[in-house]
This record gives structure tokens, C-alpha cells and sequence, in this order.
């Protein structure tokens, strides 16, 4: 497999725009910049999904939070309604059973309610998704400001959109894991249509959507023909280091009919053997990956 052949440095090479850095400093630094510069909202998210270490569990414990110290205590980040918000992956948090993770993930939670830092369980494949939606919904029913993900692939999300009401919040993606068909549609077209009909639904619920995805036609679509119903309850969200700033300044200025906010995802790592493994495992999942990196940074280089 290619992303196993790959050299090292080649792939930290490759992993450095979409990478804030090797340190919480970093991506604090880098979000308050992005929002200085050009008024973008970000997430944080530390790497280090799929760990087999207990020991990395209690890392990625203590390291989520710190960085929800940081977030509430940083004066760059003092407004509640642009302080960033944070990211997670459940199998971060767990070497053995999935269920595993729950306990971790729900002492982060806590604290961050009570630090005023919102919260989003991020989705993996299709093993985590009856955890991950449940969770969530339990840590909504708690009182906790928490979101998740959904992912237009699978079969089962038009399902699924009918467990989420009002107040809620979820950031709609394609999804990049590799399902059989049994599970999910192969055709990238369709699955980008679906966030198109998935959001609309979503508004229609009374959810907060978050509108992920880089293509340009999709998010003008979006901004045009489904944002209008409810603008108040929608913001787009990109990854860092793909280059679409023409395109967040048009979203955010109310170009395309409605102004959105734009909210970057911002990783970072506690090293970059961690950043490194994440772009590995970003290009075994989805080998047209590599040829997206080449690509924004010969735009980059234009």
C-alpha cells in the first residue's frame, strides 16, 4: 500500500499545511491568528486516534484537558461565541472494547461544560457509529454543549437525522472510511447531494448544521439554497491548509446570500511521529489523499 512505502520525511513534508504543529501553543497560536487575520472560528483536535497503549489513553486524557484550560483561560479566546471549539475521535480513548471509551470522553465532556468549551465526538467508521450517536445523545441529556458527526455515505444516516432535534448539533461530512456497498454508496456525486437534502432536513429539525466540505459548487449550493431558511443555525467548516480563502471570505461576507461563519479544523500533535501516523492512516483510508495534498500545494505554489 502506498502509505505504507511513503518515506517519513515525505509525509511530514506532506503533513505540514494541514498539521498546526507539534504543541497545544501551536494550535492555540494559529487559530487566534486565522481569527485575527480573516475571522475564522476553529476547532481543535488533537491526533492520536487508535491508540494500543493504556498509558496514551491517559495522555490523550490529560492533554484534551489542558486543552480546554487553555481555551477557557487564553484572553485571545474570551468571547464564549468565538472561542474555539474542540474535537475528538473515541478511539483515542480506548485499547481494548469500544465501549472503553465512553468514561474517558464523558470526564472530558464534563469539564468542558463547566468551562464553557462546546464539544464535538467526531465519527469514524462505520463499528463506532451506534456508540458514538448514543453517547452523544446521552451527553446532550445531561446538559452537556456537545455535538457529533454524520457521514452521507452510509446507508443508515437518512435513519439516523431522526434522532437529532432541536438545540442539537452536528457537523454533516461525506466521510473518507472505506465502507463496503452493503453499507454505504460508492458515488461521490450522490454523497455530495445527500449533505445538500441531509442538511435541509437537519434545519427543518431545528439542529445547528455544520456544513463540511471543500467543494466550491456544494457550499455555494448550500449557501444559496439552504442556508437562507435558517442562517442562524449553519456555518461551514473546512481543514486547514486546503486553500479556499476566496471562497471563506465570499461565504462569510454574505456574497453567495447569506453570511456564514467559517470554522477551520485544526490538528495538532504532541510530536511528529503522531502527525506523521495521522496522514498515513488520512492516505490509507482514502489513497486520492496524497493526490489532494500534491495538488493544494501546487496551488500553494502558484
Amino acid at each position: 500500500m502506498l502509505s505504507r512505502i511513503v518515506p517519513g520525511f515525505m509525509v511530514r513534508w506532506f503533513a505540514r499545511p494541514y498539521v498546526a504543529g507539534e504543541s497545544l501553543a501551536a494550535a492555540l497560536d494559529l487559530a487566534a491568528a486565522r481569527h485575527a487575520a480573516g475571522g475564522l472560528l476553529a476547532t481543535l483536535d488533537l491526533l492520536g486516534e487508535d491508540v494500543n497503549e493504556p498509558a496514551q489513553v491517559e495522555a490523550n486524557v490529560a492533554a484534551y484537558e489542558r486543552m480546554i484550560e487553555a481555551l477557557s483561560t487564553d484572553a485571545r479566546f474570551a468571547d464564549p461565541a468565538t472561542r474555539p471549539t474542540i474535537s475528538l475521535k473515541p478511539s483515542a480513548f480506548t485499547t481494548s472494547k469500544r465501549e472503553a471509551a465512553c468514561d474517558p470522553i464523558r470526564r472530558i465532556a464534563a469539564r468542558a461544560q463547566r468551562a464553557g468549551v462546546p464539544l464535538t465526538v467526531d465519527m469514524e467508521d462505520r463499528r463506532w457509529t451506534d456508540l458514538t450517536i448514543d453517547l452523544v445523545l446521552e451527553l446532550i441529556a445531561r446538559g452537556d454543549n456537545v455535538g457529533t458527526v454524520l457521514q452521507t455515505r452510509l446507508h443508515r444516516t437518512e435513519a439516523d437525522l431522526e434522532r437529532f432535534d432541536a438545540g442539537m448539533r452536528v457537523r454533516l461530512v461525506i466521510g473518507i472510511y472505506p465502507e463496503p456497498k452493503e453499507a454505504a454508496i460508492s458515488d461521490k456525486r450522490e454523497m455530495k447531494e445527500r449533505l445538500l437534502r441531509y442538511a435541509k432536513r437537519l434545519l427543518e429539525r431545528g439542529v445547528f448544521v455544520e456544513f463540511a466540505t471543500h467543494d466550491v459548487e456544494i457550499l455555494e449550493r448550500f449557501a444559496r439554497e439552504v442556508a437562507p431558511a435558517a442562517p442562524d443555525r449553519c456555518e461551514a467548516q473546512m481543514l486547514l491548509g486546503v486553500p479556499r480563502a476566496k471562497l471563506q471570505a465570499r461565504l462569510r461576507e454574505g456574497a453567495l446570500g447569506v453570511s456564514l461563519p467559517v470554522r477551520l479544523y485544526i490538528p495538532f500533535a504532541l510530536g511528529w511521529d503522531q502527525a506523521t501516523a495521522y496522514l498515513r492512516r488520512r492516505m490509507a483510508e482514502s489513497p486520492s489523499t496524497m493526490w489532494l495534498v500534491l495538488r493544494n500545494l501546487l496551488k500553494r505554489g502558484s
